[in-house]
């Protein structure tokens, strides 16, 4: 169940950040249009969605997962305090809240990795086995 949970969490997380990114593709100009108005540069749209698309993918696939999870957590909190900062607005303080638990999640998955059905741990169990058989 361990193992279950571990990858149901790791898509729950990922799924935003993957779907973030796949609407920023299709809604291009008026995010571009958004991130100018919020003082943020427009060229920094494909990193931004390079970076959801990629780092959702490797969340859910569990590769490295320690690296990303704490990249994703840093690009979270920056875009809460950036676009979400008006905490008058009770949307925009919720807004807020939901990026500051969304990075704690993906800090527990740094601090924990990435779990059982993952790349990083197949990684970690053929390189085990490997040392074994060496011997």
């Amino acid at each position: 169940m361990e193992k279950i949970s571990q990858l149901i969490a790791r898509l729950f997380l990922g799924q935003i950040f993957l779907l973030s990114g796949l609407f920023k593709i299709s809604g291009y100009e008026g995010t571009q249009g958004y991130m100018e108005a919020m003082g943020v540069p427009s060229m920094l749209l494909p990193v931004v969605i390079l970076l959801e698309v990629g780092g959702g993918l490797t969340i859910i696939a569990g590769w490295q997962t320690r690296l990303i999870a704490i990249t994703l957590a840093a690009f979270t909190i920056a875009a809460g305090v950036i676009f979400h900062n008006n905490f008058s607005d009770q949307i925009q303080m919720i807004m807020f809240m939901k990026n500051i638990a969304i990075a704690g999640g993906l800090v527990l998955l740094a601090v924990h990795g990435a779990g059982g059905y993952s790349l990083d741990n197949r990684r970690v169990q053929s390189s085990s086995i490997s040392q074994s058989s060496s011997r």
